[in-house]
């Protein structure tokens, strides 16, 4: 059985691998294989962890004092499957506009928190902490930072001193989007080295 899997996972992997040459049905092949096991697995765990744990669970637990919250989620759901019927289909539109204004109104919150107040902080509060090579550092670290926002800083124009701090925002930003990118591509290669030591070790064999 142990082998049928690896023959399995050495097809479907060069079968992948082969749209590296071409669009192929070999390829279509694997990639439709791939997005229906995705699909039919998310849908068994979203139902098993979200739809059965949490809502039918929680509406026939008799000790739930929240229950009433579930009754509308489920009236929610129940809505928003309208959308496969045609003359009621309008009616999804109203659990929709409450997901997305929800869902806006959490994400901006702990966004702002993540993305702007703790950065803030994390950037500022430790310029004078540590050695003197951890306080050029940091000083770098936040002049850069800053330079960063007045290239976004729009409302004057981009010349004499303002200017200056600009183009050294916008080589900040350039370094900062080509770290970023070198990142990803780094680990689309681990990921190819991976599959590439599990077609040369585990299915052919030839390295240990």
């Amino acid at each position: 059985m142990e082998q049928i899997s690896i023959w399995l996972a050495a097809f479907l992997t060069l079968g992948i691998l082969s749209f590296l040459y071409k669009d192929n049905p070999f390829y279509r092949i694997c990639e439709s294989i791939f997005v229906g096991v995705s699909a039919g697995y998310w849908f068994v765990a979203y139902f098993w962890d979200n739809l059965y744990r949490k809502l039918i669970l929680g509406i026939v637990d008799p000790t739930n004092h929240y229950r009433v919250y579930l009754y509308l989620a489920l009236i929610l759901g129940l809505m928003m499957l309208t959308r496969l019927f045609g003359k009621i289909g309008w009616l999804s539109r109203w659990p929709l506009a409450f997901v997305v204004g929800a869902t806006s109104g959490l994400y901006m919150i702990t966004y702002f928190v993540s993305n702007a107040m703790v950065q803030v902080g994390s950037t500022i509060m430790p310029i004078f902490q540590g050695s003197w090579a951890d306080i050029i550092n940091h000083t770098l670290i936040a002049a850069g930072t800053f330079c960063g926002l007045v290239y976004f800083f729009f409302s004057k124009e981009h010349k004499g001193t303002f200017g200056g701090l600009a183009r050294v925002g916008t080589f900040v930003l350039m370094l900062t989007f080509g770290a970023s990118f070198g990142y990803t591509v780094m680990s689309r290669m681990s990921l190819m080295l991976g599959r590439l030591d599990f077609l040369f070790g585990a299915w052919l064999g030839l390295i240990k």
